[in-house]
């Protein structure tokens, strides 16, 4: 379907664009010939100009232009009139500066996000940018300097105030130091730096319109569940640096954020909850209080798999122009303008691309292409909209990764503005803004964790509740999903992407249950929730199962109260109404206890991490190993014992390898149907419900059940005993490790695709299933030899999955560091509560 002109005052130009131009696809309609169709482009910019700004030259340059359609003028004499008709005449370029950073294109990493290169990290060694800060007069092509190059410093995220006079940004003084935030007047005066902590990055920081500023930052040091890289989330301060305070909590990557006219924080954000990790950086929103985040587009689109750096297309309501870019590359790729009121996800929303045909390869669901721009020949990153139909953006120019600026429009033209190596990036114009709403502040400051209420209208409206019957929801258990806090500096597991260290068969998280809560008769549910605590909710039906489980998590500020209509509601379509008020609503709300289950399984239990060692495996070995172990019938068939294995246990791989559950996993972008993994659909289910004459108790076989639908997890922490091993948690050191594999020809551990079962035993060395290939040869006995040497190095140095667990000394260090910061938020919220400033020590 053709989309009507996307901008109002293309109305003025209709009879020249619209008959050889989709403006949606942005291609080529009819017969006309591409060298016409870029002089008509051409055409129909100038007179849109010329209808819109009484003193822009139209006439002259329409009569230029014929001139060169006469004469069938070369492409580069094409190139210089659009550059001096879109560009220097052009009074939405040249009326004011182009403010600007130079630098090389980031050095090439495992995600779009990792950028910040901080001293201390995983690729500290990957910095390798420096640049300067710089003003571009369009009209004259004179360039001055705002903050100067030096050696080894790097200017990045500029953005100007809303008086058009102040400049905020980011900037690393060399490789020693990490990112902070400073301000500097447009002339290049009073330079002043707001933030200065030691060993953390802040960056991406914008002006609030009360003054205060926003920004992304390592302030909280997590990590990237499927690798090693530090993490990013939002945080806002006073103008003069001071009450630096925390209000995006997701547990990977919040940035890129610029204010919406109605006041909220539009945002990129990337996270994941049983999902893939590739599709999982979508659009967000939220107040500039770090209140109601909510989702904007692209959480559950598969292509692209990241968007990032969206704004705003002023006066245009829902629309935005964003990066739309890969997951395993730079933060560049294509572009796209989206139309929030036409979905939440896939193609539909996206009204127009560049380049054109990329439109084609966005879609939600299907095959992963989360990398589907690192084909792309031409790179495109940092939008800007000019105004309701003109844009401002970065391009690569076929020298390597160098970017110009370069103007768009929505007729078509692409003209570079300003090209200067090693690269020009963030362009912003030096020009006065108006201010949007000031958002009421909807939180407090009593403590980091001082809890927030969260209601849900009905369960049952829903794009994914097909099938579930009013009244089949009893409750709703809360489940903290925690971020990463420590990573692996070798080889991790590759469950899906690479775990390090490892954490569970095919995805990345540990789980917390914090409690469940009551589902009224007519769907509604209302509770408290810990504030500043990543979580996600899971319907469950009578028996305690998983009905419904969110693919993504949700948070809240102290003191918040944030709902929602039902559960994956169509969030652009229209609002059921009630004339009732919820019944939930009516009563005070629910608090949570620990239980895993409205029957009270573990309910008093202060909240712990789930561990499949604690959780499930004693059901496992009083009502299965005795029939399912080593050396019986049922156990060749399926093996339940507990013995400690290279990365799980062995009744754990055998569960996920032999097909005996279906859980989600790291599974797909899209949303899934309701019943369709957990216990409701696992194999093992049916087991429970009386086998070979085994009658589990309803504690045992709610703790099968609960493991299952919380996606089967094994381990309870990041955090490991062997630093230097692989994956983290075998006790066999790498030296040996590789040597067991070439005495036996065995590869240990495949990962999950190849569904192998189990080669290790650390509980029973000659029982382990590697030995098999040397049985009865001389490397049999070395073989064995090395696994008992490191069961015994067990026995001193307990794994996460035992008892006595410690954490290896880097784990160590970086949980007293997570806890030095914990402590500055707190003293924060205190300065906050009694009217008072404190600033970076």
């Amino acid at each position: 379907m053709k989309h009507p002109l996307l901008i109002s005052s293309f109305a003025l130009a209709a009879s020249v664009s619209a008959a050889c131009f989709d403006f949606e696809t942005g291609d080529l309609q009819g017969t006309v010939g591409k060298a016409d169709f870029a002089e008509r482009r051409a055409e129909a910019a100038v007179r849109e100009l010329g209808a819109k700004f009484p003193t822009y030259p139209a006439a002259a340059l329409l009569g230029r232009l014929a001139q060169l359609r006469a004469e069938k003028a070369s492409r580069a004499a094409l190139d210089d009139f659009l550059k001096a008709a879109l560009v220097r005449d052009n009074p939405l370029v040249n009326a004011h500066e182009i403010v600007y950073t130079t630098r090389d294109m980031w050095a090439q990493d495992h995600h779009n996000t990792a950028t910040l290169f901080q001293c201390g990290e995983v690729n500290q060694n990957s910095y390798r940018t420096q640049g300067a800060l710089k003003a571009l007069d369009v009209k004259s092509g004179a360039v001055r300097v705002i903050v100067p190059e030096v050696a080894g410093r790097t200017v990045r995220d500029p953005e100007v105030d809303y008086d058009g006079r102040r400049i905020v940004f980011s900037m690393r003084a060399g490789k020693a130091d990490d990112y902070h935030v400073y301000t500097v007047n447009a002339d290049g005066s009073d330079l002043k730096q707001l933030t200065r902590a030691k060993g953390v990055s802040d960056i991406d920081p914008v002006w609030l319109p009360d003054g205060d500023i926003l920004f992304g930052a390592t302030r909280e040091p997590k990590y990237c569940m499927c690798n090693r890289h530090i993490m990013c989330n939002l945080y806002r301060m006073k103008p003069d640096g001071a009450n630096i305070h925390q209000i995006g909590k997701s547990t990977l990557f919040e940035g890129h954020p610029t204010v919406l006219s109605d006041g909220r924080v539009l945002y990129d954000r990337w996270e994941y909850v049983d999902r893939d990790f590739g599709d999982a950086q979508g659009l967000w929103v939220c107040n500039p209080d770090g209140t109601r985040h909510a989702i904007y587009w692209g959480n559950n689109t598969t292509s692209p798999g990241g968007v990032i750096n969206a704004r705003e297309i002023p006066g245009r309501g829902s629309q935005v122009i964003a990066s739309l870019v890969s997951c395993h590359d730079r933060a560049w790729g294509a572009l796209g303008i989206i139309d929030r009121s036409r979905g939440v996800d896939g193609p539909e929303p996206v009204l127009r691309t560049w380049p054109a045909d990329y439109r084609a390869k966005i879609h939600a669901g299907g095959k992963e292409d989360f990398d589907s721009t690192r084909s792309l020949a031409v790179k495109y990153a940092d939008p800007y909209p000019l105004d309701d139909g003109h844009f401002l953006c970065t391009r690569t120019v076929g020298r390597g990764g160098e970017m110009a600026i370069v103007y768009l429009d929505l007729h078509g033209n692409e003209v570079v503005v300003h090209e200067e190596a090693p690269g020009c990036h963030s362009p912003v114009v030096l020009r006065p803004a108006k201010k949007p709403v000031v958002q009421a502040a909807q939180r407090n400051f009593d403590d980091p964790q001082a809890p927030g209420r969260f209601y849900v209208q009905n369960v049952y409206i829903g794009t994914h509740m097909q099938g579930v019957e009013q009244g089949a929801v009893k409750a709703l258990r809360v489940v903290e999903s925690p971020e990463k806090r420590s990573w692996l500096p070798v080889r991790g597991w590759f469950g899906h992407g690479e775990e390090a260290a490892a954490m569970n068969w095919h995805s990345f998280e540990n789980k917390r249950i914090l409690g469940t809560v009551p589902v009224e008769e007519d769907g509604s549910a209302y509770f408290e929730v810990p504030g500043n605590t990543f979580v996600y909710f899971q319907l469950l039906d009578k028996d305690g199962k998983m009905i419904q489980s969110m693919r993504s998590g949700a948070y809240l500020q102290p003191g918040e109260l944030h709902g929602c209509v039902g559960c994956h509601e169509n969030r652009v379509g229209d609002v059921p109404k009630t004339e009732k008020q919820p019944r939930a609503m009516l009563r005070a709300p629910s608090k949570l206890d620990g239980s895993y289950n409205l029957r009270g399984l573990e309910k008093g239990t202060p909240a712990h991490l789930y561990s499949f060692q604690k959780e499930v495996q004693p059901v496992l070995t009083a009502r299965c190993v005795s029939c399912h172990d080593y050396g019986t019938k049922a156990g060749a068939k399926l093996n339940l014992s507990g013995d400690l294995g290279a990365y799980f246990c062995t009744s754990y791989v055998d569960l996920w390898a032999l097909g005996h559950v279906k859980c989600i996993g790291g599974g797909p972008a899209e949303i899934q149907p309701a019943y369709s993994w957990g216990a409701h659909a696992s194999p093992l289910t049916k087991k429970l419900y009386g086998h070979a004459k085994v009658q589990l108790t309803d504690d045992e076989r709610d703790r099968l059940v609960t493991w299952m639908d919380v996606n089967a997890p094994y381990w309870p922490c990041y955090e490991c005993a062997f630093g230097q091993n692989y994956g983290g948690r075998m006790p066999l050191t790498r030296a040996e490790h590789d040597r067991l594999q070439k005495l036996t020809g065995v590869t240990i551990a495949t990962g999950h695709a190849a569904r192998q079962r189990e080669q290790l035993d650390f509980v029973r060395p000659e029982c382990s299933r590697i030995l098999e290939a040397v049985k009865g040869r001389p490397a049999h006995d070395e073989a064995l030899k090395l696994i008992r040497t490191a069961a015994a190095r067990l026995k001193t140095r307990p794994r996460a999955d035992m008892d006595g667990f410690v954490p290896n000394e880097a784990d160590r260090a970086r949980a007293a560091r997570y806890r030095k910061r914990l402590a500055e938020e707190r003293r924060v919220y205190e300065s906050i509560r009694n009217g008072k400033k404190v600033y970076d020590e």
